[in-house]
């Protein structure tokens, strides 16, 4: 398929710009594939699709306060920098994105912080936008995260044109999340609220929890009209033997399986045995899911309405069919649903 059949225009007030009153309060749009029909429900009603034995696989990454701002040596230039992951937490090596890009060379000082609390070096130009910074602390690693965290931001996408609130640390994040390392929330299971979730559970739902730390690769444009030649930012991942065993067993009774959300998708496909069963996986996937693509897991798939274009778009469409996911699209824009991080979301049957 080519890149341009995923093209279409989100409304101007089409962005959501705050996440709904209460989480599972959001529009919750239904698509069955068998049968090509399309409801609409609120995000609570989606325990009416679940029962004994069923199961959602859930992504417990937790995001970081990720984004920073500091100053350039001498020019005293502002600059923006954008946490991406911890290379060496001895060495305070950090992988970074900055901005302006153009204003930053190895050798480079940058200060944090109203009294210049930490101060980083840059030591490597990685890509083009990209940065390998040392931070130059003198002490423990609690304490430097302590004050890294207190200095960063949450990141939220430069498409919610609004400055970070307080309420912005809680609910741009899953309500489950616990394994730090996310620089994005995963952001259909910003949905489920703690009470939800005990429904579910109640009503016999088994949780199976992983680890995909969403990083910019996501998030990163598709410069190539044919999809096949896209090459994805590896991404780290980890499904432990629980999750496994939940699955699997789920999988031989043939019960309805859900990923919420294409990263928790994108993980459970990149770790299947040559039986088409889920396995432990510990490390990187680049997989770049498009159609045609036969999922071998998950035959139920929760995820948020996305950016034109983008891999997320394109993947869902490989799960749900392309004319029946781009038909949804349409829809969703008729009914004004609200798009991306803080928007509405869609269950695929």
């Amino acid at each position: 398929m080519k890149l341009s059949s995923f093209n279409f225009t989100i409304p101007k007030d089409g962005v959501a710009l705050y996440p709904a009153k209460n989480r599972d309060e959001s529009k919750l749009m239904i698509i069955d594939r068998k049968t090509g029909k399309i409801e609409h429900k609120k995000f609570h009603q989606i325990i009416n699709y679940f029962g004994d034995g069923d199961v959602m696989i859930l992504n417990n990454t937790k995001v970081f306060p990720a984004r920073l701002y500091g100053t350039k040596e001498k020019t005293g230039a502002k600059i923006e920098v954008f946490l991406l992951r911890e290379l060496n937490a001895k060495s305070f090596l950090w992988d970074v994105l900055v901005d302006p890009a153009r204003k930053i060379r190895v050798g480079n000082k940058l200060y944090f912080g109203e009294n210049d609390e930490l101060i980083a070096e840059v030591v490597d130009n990685t890509t083009s936008r990209g940065r390998t910074i040392r931070f130059l602390f003198d002490g423990e690693h609690d304490k430097f995260k302590k004050i890294l965290y207190g200095l960063g931001e949450t990141p939220l996408p430069k498409y919610i044109k609004r400055p970070v609130e307080p309420m912005d640390a809680e609910r741009f994040q899953t309500v489950y999340a616990k394994v730090e390392g996310a620089v994005s929330a995963p952001t259909s299971g910003m949905h489920f609220s703690r009470e939800l979730l005990k429904r579910m559970e109640i009503k016999g739902v088994e949780l199976a929890e992983i680890t995909m730390h969403t990083g910019l690769g996501t998030f990163r444009t598709i410069d190539v009209e044919d999809l096949s030649k896209h090459r994805m930012d590896a991404e780290e991942m980890m499904i432990g033997e629980r999750a496994v065993k939940i699955v699997n067993e789920a999988k031989d009774k043939g019960k309805r399986i859900c990923a919420v959300g294409t990263t928790t998708t994108r993980a459970v496909e990149s770790a299947v045995s040559a039986e088409r069963y889920l396995k432990t996986f510990n490390g990187w996937t680049n997989l770049f899911i498009h159609p045609p693509h036969d999922f071998c897991v998950p035959n139920a798939m929760l995820t948020n309405f996305h950016q034109p274009k983008s891999s997320l778009l394109i993947m869902t469409a490989a799960f749900g069919g392309y004319d029946l996911i781009m038909k949804a699209y349409e829809v969703a824009i008729k009914e004004k649903y609200k798009f991306l991080t803080y928007g509405d979301a869609m269950l695929i049957l």
